[in-house]
C-alpha cells in the first residue's frame, strides 16, 4: 500500500502539533500572514516605487527579508514568497546603478544622493548573498553588488571604513549615528559570503577597514547599534572579539526590566522627539531585537533571562492579526496609515525571528 503525498495544510498541522509553542504560546502562521500583508501594501504604495521594483526600507523591507525565510522554514513552505522574490528581483535590477538619480530621483541632490546609493549598495550585497546561501560561490550579480559596495566605502576621515547612510532625523535607523548601523549590515553581508570570496586579498583589505571602523566607533554608539554589531559578529567574528560580545551582553542584562522586556530608552541614548507618542515600559521592538541578537550570540534558550524575554514576546503577539505592537519613535501618524505601522513591522519580524532562533 502506497501512502498519499501529504497536503501542505496537513503538513502544517503536523508541524504545529510537533512544536507546542506554535499552538500554545504564539502563532508563526499569523506572524507570516501579517508580514506578507504588509509587503502587499508596500508594493502598492506609491512612495515605495523605485526602478525595477519597490525600494527595500529598513523598517518593512530589511526586517521582512531577514525574518520571512525563518518563518518559511518553520511553516514547511518550500518556496520564497512572491514578496521575497520581488524585493530581491528589484535589487538585482538596480545592481549596476551607481548614480542615485538612476535609483531614486527624489534623492538626486547631495547629501541625500550619496546616502541613497550607500544604503542601496549595502542592502543589495546583503540580500543577494543571503538569497544565494546554498550556492558554493557568488553569482555574477552578487559579485557585482559587492564590487559596488566596496567602491563606495569611505577611505578617509572619521567615517573611514564605513558608507554614507541616510540621516533624516528618524530613529532608530536614519540618524547621524546610522552609518555604524549600515556598516554592521555590510559586515553581515561579507560574513555571509563564501569563504573563498572573503579570502581574496582585495576583500580582506576592505574588511580590515570596515573592522577598524567598527572597533573605533563602537563606544560612541547607542546600544541599538551595538546590538547590531553583536549580531554581525556572529557572521564576521573579527569585528567584535568574544570579550567585546560579553561586555555588550553584560550591559544588556543590566537593563532588562522586571517583566523580562527592554524599554526603547534602554537601547539609546536617543534624540528627544516631542511629537512622538511617549514609550512607557518594555517595548516590543527593543525586546525583540535584544533577544534576537543575544540568541544569535549564543545565549541559551534555557537561560533564565532569555526565558523571561521570550515569554514577554509570546504573551504580546496580537492573537487575531499576528503582529507585535510598536509605535514610531519620531512622530505620531494617522491611525491605520502606512507610516503608523513601520515600527510594528520591524517589531513583528524580529519577534518572530527571536522566537524561532
Amino acid at each position: 500500500m502506497t501512502s498519499k503525498p501529504m497536503h501542505h495544510s496537513a503538513y502544517t498541522l503536523v508541524l504545529f502539533a510537533s512544536w507546542p509553542a506554535f499552538s500554545e504560546d504564539w502563532n508563526p502562521r499569523l506572524a507570516a500572514d501579517y508580514l506578507d500583508a504588509r509587503q502587499k501594501e508596500w508594493f502598492a504604495w506609491k512612495p515605495a516605487n523605485a526602478p525595477g521594483g519597490p525600494c527595500v526600507s529598513c523598517h518593512t523591507g530589511v526586517t521582512y527579508l531577514l525574518a520571512r525565510p525563518a518563518l518559511r522554514r518553520a511553516l514547511g513552505e518550500s518556496e520564497p514568497t512572491s514578496y521575497e522574490m520581488g524585493l530581491t528581483t528589484a535589487l538585482r535590477a538596480r545592481v549596476d546603478k551607481k548614480v542615485a538619480q538612476e535609483l531614486f530621483p527624489a534623492f538626486a541632490k547631495e547629501p541625500r544622493a550619496s546616502q541613497a546609493i550607500g544604503v542601496e549598495a549595502i542592502l543589495c550585497a546583503l540580500f543577494l548573498t543571503l538569497d544565494e546561501a546554498e550556492r558554493p560561490s557568488l553569482s555574477a550579480a552578487a559579485l557585482q553588488a559587492f564590487d559596488r559596495m566596496w567602491s563606495l566605502q569611505i577611505l578617509e576621515g572619521k567615517a573611514k571604513g564605513a558608507w554614507a547612510w541616510f540621516d533624516l532625523d528618524l530613529d532608530p535607523w536614519e540618524t547621524p549615528a546610522s552609518p555604524f548601523y549600515g556598516a554592521t549590515l555590510a559586515a553581515m553581508a561579507v560574513g555571509s559570503a563564501p569563504a573563498e570570496y572573503r579570502a581574496r586579498p582585495e576583500v580582506r583589505r576592505r574588511v580590515a577597514e570596515l573592522t577598524a571602523y567598527l572597533k573605533r566607533e563602537q563606544q560612541a554608539q547607542p546600544l541599538h547599534n551595538r546590538l547590531m554589531l553583536l549580531w554581525a559578529s556572529t557572521k564576521l567574528s573579527e569585528v567584535l572579539p568574544r570579550s567585546g560580545q560579553k561586555s555588550i551582553m553584560r550591559e544588556i542584562w543590566q537593563k532588562q526590566e522586571a517583566d523580562g522586556g527592554w524599554t526603547i530608552d534602554a537601547l539609546g541614548p536617543w534624540k528627544t522627539h516631542p511629537a512622538a507618542t511617549p514609550s512607557v515600559g518594555s517595548n516590543s521592538y527593543a525586546t525583540a531585537l535584544t533577544a534576537l541578537a543575544m540568541r544569535k550570540a549564543g545565549v541559551a534558550r534555557a537561560d533564565p533571562g532569555m526565558i523571561r524575554a521570550l515569554n514577554w514576546l509570546k504573551e504580546r503577539q496580537d492573537r487575531q492579526a499576528g503582529f507585535w505592537t510598536a509605535q514610531s519613535m519620531n512622530k505620531q501618524y494617522g491611525p491605520g496609515s502606512m507610516q503608523s505601522r513601520f515600527m510594528q513591522d520591524a517589531a513583528s519580524a524580529y519577534s518572530a525571528m527571536a522566537l524561532l532562533e
